[in-house]
């Protein structure tokens, strides 16, 4: 018997490749990155980078709600900009959507993500069982 759990929500965009929308093993959960599509269109938001990034942390949201857990469980999230003038907005952005103490966190300068987004959020959660 596998000892991990496949999770998938309807609330968050469905995979466009090879993977899963996150995988719980144990008490942690490990959540595929996610760019700004909205999951009724799975169509990038044709907006601002502001509401890229939120697009990406309520899918986050979504996924870690499937999971048994919340945006608050998060104890590592990585963020993938094309454009590294868009850090100060992240952060702003972010902050809305995690309370102190904030989870590690890491932000990485791509020359490009899927499906041209301008931004790119994983994270991996301990929630209980």
């Amino acid at each position: 018997m596998s000892k991990r759990q496949i999770i998938h929500t309807e609330r968050a965009p469905g995979a466009i490749g090879a993977y899963s929308q996150a995988v719980k093993a144990g008490d942690a959960v490990y959540i595929s990155g996610q760019i700004p599509l909205d999951p009724a269109t799975m169509e990038l938001v044709d907006s601002s980078f502001d509401a890229a990034a939120h697009q990406c942390f309520r899918n986050l949201a979504a996924v870690a709600e499937a999971a048994g857990g919340s945006l608050d469980d998060a104890v590592k999230v990585t963020i993938f900009l094309t454009d590294l003038a868009n850090f100060a907005a992240v952060n702003e952005v972010m902050a809305g959507y995690f309370r102190e103490p904030y989870p590690a966190r890491a932000a990485v300068g791509v020359a490009a993500l899927p499906k041209g987004a301008a931004v790119e959020v994983e994270a991996v959660l301990m929630v209980g069982d």
